[in-house]
């Protein structure tokens, strides 16, 4: 008697959840930030290279990004497994949790992707913080064959969807001159004043922007000592808005701030733009309907309090493109929130390391339900399914 696909997935991530729950702790504990995740980047595509997937490095030109294939099959399902940290405060987005779920899936599907005739693409992803490392693969090509994308994330509450923000990241650089501050302060231009008016600006522009638009940063250079009129400051600000559309119009109007702090002064500006814009998420319906049924099966509870505030991802990139899902795993970490420590504290506990498990069982079996429903499969399988050297992706404004 042939055996129920979801069955063998269920045994086969019940099978591996030490594996996860051992990889998410072994991450957690290794925090690197963007770009610089090699010894995560070594341990979790290991896991899979050990488990018969052929895995590849250094992919995209990124040191750090990886990918790991199983299978033949015509419908390919890419599962994201974000690796970077925060500075200073370590896996406070639960990126461990993100990472050993994604591998986790690969783990569950192995032995049914033949009989389920798909591809399991797992991607080590670098750089969601801050530099968009999915948005460099997705344009280099990684995501190409790609018929659905998914990962989750943790968060103080269940969640089926992610609600995002568009957002731009740019460090802003003024260069004045260097004086001494007491004998010839009148020969300097103070770099770090063109950051004070500039931020001036931020605060009266904050009233009249549109409700759902945002701007924070903070300074990252502020001069060379105190005795010293500041030759060189920078700041980093990051400003969203609903969709790209908006944060096209808003992006001007944060520029002139900093433009003004130029002129004020004497300075000139140089800006940076640390990475491709983060857009809107379009959020696949039907898989997301799918990974619900699936997850609150599992028991999983969803809340049905309204999302207050949104967060980014490159994620939303993907969407885009491709039939794409991002539920959100609940910590129930109470005023413990996302890019706190005492939110990275949560991400190794007892409760994460079960939502890891349960998140990479929901997601494949969320795999299952796409590749044998006959109209998702279908429609999944009409996609486009090359993403690369796109002349105008529809974040290049």
């Amino acid at each position: 008697m042939t055996l129920d696909p979801k069955e063998i997935v269920r045994s086969d991530n019940t099978a591996a959840a030490d594996v996860v729950v051992d990889l998410s702790h072994a991450v957690w504990d290794t925090p690197e930030i963007a770009f610089e995740e090699y010894k995560t980047a070594e341990m979790t595509s290991r896991v899979l290279a050990d488990a018969g997937f052929e895995v590849k490095t250094e992919i995209a030109d990124l040191p750090t990004a990886w990918s790991a294939t199983y299978g033949n099959g015509e419908l390919t399902v890419t599962i994201c497994a974000e690796l970077d940290a925060l500075p200073d405060i370590g896996h406070a987005c639960g990126h461990n949790v993100i990472a050993a779920a994604g591998v986790g899936v690969g783990l569950a599907l192995q032995n049914v992707a033949d009989d389920l005739g798909i591809t399991i693409r797992v991607l080590g992803t670098p750089a969601e913080e801050q530099g968009g490392g999915k948005i460099l693969m997705l344009e280099r090509g990684a995501f190409d064959g790609t018929h659905m994308a998914m990962m989750v994330h943790p968060s103080p509450n269940e969640g089926d969807r992610f609600p995002t923000l568009a957002i731009s990241q740019c460090d802003f650089h003024f260069h004045g001159r260097t004086a001494h501050a007491s004998v010839t302060p009148h020969l300097g231009v103070n770099a770090a004043d063109a950051i004070t008016v500039a931020q001036v600006g931020l605060g009266l522009l904050r009233q009249h922007l549109d409700p759902e638009d945002q701007v924070h940063g903070i300074v990252t250079k502020g001069g060379e000592a105190a005795n010293i009129v500041p030759g060189n400051a920078t700041a980093r600000y990051f400003y969203r808005a609903p969709d790209l559309e908006a944060l096209s119009r808003l992006e001007p109007r944060i520029r002139a701030c900093f433009e003004a702090g130029a002129m004020a002064t004497g300075a000139t500006l140089e800006v940076e733009p640390l990475g491709p814009p983060y857009s809107e998420f379009a959020h696949d319906l039907d898989l997301v309907a799918k990974y619900r049924n699936n997850a609150e099966a599992l028991g999983r509870t969803f809340d049905s309090t309204p999302r207050r505030g949104a967060g980014s991802t490159d994620m939303a990139n993907v969407s885009l493109l491709m039939p794409t899902i991002h539920p959100m795993l609940g910590l129930d970490s109470g005023s413990a929130v996302n890019h706190q420590p005492e939110f990275a504290a949560y991400c190794r506990t007892p409760v994460a390391d079960k939502a890891a498990v349960e998140g990479a069982l929901a997601m494949a079996l969320t795999a299952v339900d796409a590749a044998t429903d006959e109209s998702t499969r279908a429609r999944l399988l009409s996609h486009e399914t090359s993403y690369s050297g796109a002349e105008a992706y529809p974040w290049s404004f």
